[in-house]
């Protein structure tokens, strides 16, 4: 009969259902501290500031955490908090929301003799964006009084010498990018423009407002658009369109500014004054819109050195000097090898004589002024990587022009081993003087060089008179 089956068949059913309810409750408890935690983190689930403190001992060549170092962060609403690092030298400070924050570090509670590599970059400025946490980085050192700051030894390592060169060719190439353009304006119109170097400013601020913001930055009504028409994009695109816009802005102040009174027939002097008001208008009219504190990009803000032999750099600025020297390449190969290029460095070495022989000299000032606005533009956004700061044309105005007038005016060859020069130079005086003051070496710099070879290093000697 199949009665005799009954039990058995009911016992089968039994089995599985005590293996399934057993797999639940494994699972249950598995998942429930991981539940828990979640809902907890939920409860705290806002934005935050964090970062690493460490510092490298120069024996063991291996990172020390920097235990019970005070951060201190701020916005202009009143919000303030601060935290401390813990044994790992990690800290998070939870923020009130998205905006920007000013982070401080408080000196006075490192370690005795651990110091900050760049002082100049305490506080940093950063933005909070869409409610997620940001990253910043303080870079910590032993033994030294800041970046190029005396050793605590007074000695001179080779070491030191080594990242310094680093830190000198990696101005330098910066620096040629945006004095090529400078150089190529005053080759093909006589101008010394002093407003080259709110090209500079312009870069690093377009790129900022492209990174964080997109064109609903100030049309509105774009806001559904996806970036960067309606919000922001990564730094890589967002470094591509603030060279155009420099270049825009390039061609807009040739075209309505200096193509005018060339026509006119205004003298060079009256337009260098040109110039010189025109600094000063872009420079106040960009602290209006940008406002006076030094911010930082969205991307790459934050990242620790990589140590290659000696030296150390950031990935960021092993990628920006690589790009650098590609740039410069391509530059030099368009110079050499095109025939705008070509027309160009006509134009430059003599413009009766190229006008004459049927080169459209307007057109090839209006492409100098382009192309030289984007490589100021560019040459921004890698000095920005560090600090993107209103003022930053003004601050290495000086440097442009001992680089330009070093390597030989209206030459863009020249300009490219003057900037290497100088950014050499001023970066490995701080073996011997203080670095707040290192660029006025600068200034002796371009003494010397019109003292002595006033036509430049690869400048041609001219007769006047």
């Amino acid at each position: 009969m199949t009665t005799t089956d009954h039990p058995r068949g009911r016992m089968q059913p039994s089995r599985r259902q005590r293996i399934i309810r057993l797999l639940v409750v494994l699972a249950g408890s598995l998942l429930l501290p991981g539940l828990l935690a979640s809902s907890a983190h939920a409860q705290d689930d806002g934005p935050a500031i964090f970062g690493s403190l460490k510092y490298e001992d120069p024996e063991t060549e291996e990172d020390v955490p920097a235990e019970g170092v005070v951060v201190v962060v701020t916005n202009a609403e009143g919000f303030e908090a601060e935290g401390a690092s813990d044994a790992d030298g990690a800290f998070r400070i939870p923020v009130a929301g998205d905006g920007a924050y000013t982070v401080t570090l408080d000196v006075e509670t490192l370690t005795e003799g651990v110091n900050l590599r760049n002082p100049e970059s305490n506080p940093l400025v950063v933005d909070v964006n869409d409610g997620q946490d940001r990253r910043v980085l303080f870079r910590l050192v032993l033994g030294e009084e800041g970046e190029g700051g005396a050793s605590s030894s007074g000695g001179t390592s080779f070491r030191r010498v080594a990242q310094l060169t680093v830190e000198g060719l990696k101005q330098g190439l910066y620096l040629a990018m945006a004095a090529i353009g400078l150089s190529l304006i005053f080759g093909t119109t006589g101008l010394v423009n002093f407003a080259h170097a709110e090209l500079v400013t312009f870069g690093m601020l377009a790129t900022y407002f492209w990174n964080f913001y997109g064109l609903a930055g100030v049309i509105g009504f774009l806001a559904p658009l996806p970036g960067p028409f309606g919000a922001g994009v990564n730094l890589i695109p967002a470094a591509i369109l603030g060279m155009i816009s420099g270049g825009v802005l390039g061609y807009v102040i040739n075209r309505f500014i200096f193509r005018p009174a060339r026509r006119s027939g205004v003298s060079l002097i009256a337009q260098l004054v040109m110039t010189i008001g025109l600094s000063i208008f872009l420079r106040y009219l960009m602290l209006y819109l940008f406002g006076g504190g030094p911010r930082t990009f969205g991307d790459f803000a934050a990242q620790r050195a990589v140590k290659i032999g000696p030296v150390e750099l950031t990935p960021k600025d092993m990628a920006a000097m690589g790009l650098s020297i590609v740039i410069l390449i391509a530059v030099a190969s368009y110079l050499q090898l095109t025939r705008m290029g070509k027309a160009m460095r006509a134009v430059a070495d003599n413009r009766e004589l190229a006008e004459s022989t049927g080169i459209d000299v307007e057109r090839v000032i209006t492409l100098v002024w382009v192309s030289g606005a984007s490589l100021a533009a560019l040459s921004g956004v890698f000095f920005g990587l560090d600090q993107v700061k209103w003022d930053f044309g003004f601050r290495i105005l000086l440097l442009i022009f001992a680089s330009v007038t070093l390597g030989g005016l209206g030459t863009a060859y020249g300009a490219l081993v003057g900037a290497l020069i100088v950014g050499l130079t001023i970066n490995l005086s701080t073996l011997v003087i203080d670095a707040e003051v290192k660029n006025m070496v600068a200034l002796l710099i371009l003494v010397v060089a019109l003292l002595f070879r006033p036509q430049g290093i690869l400048g041609r000697a001219e007769r006047i008179g």
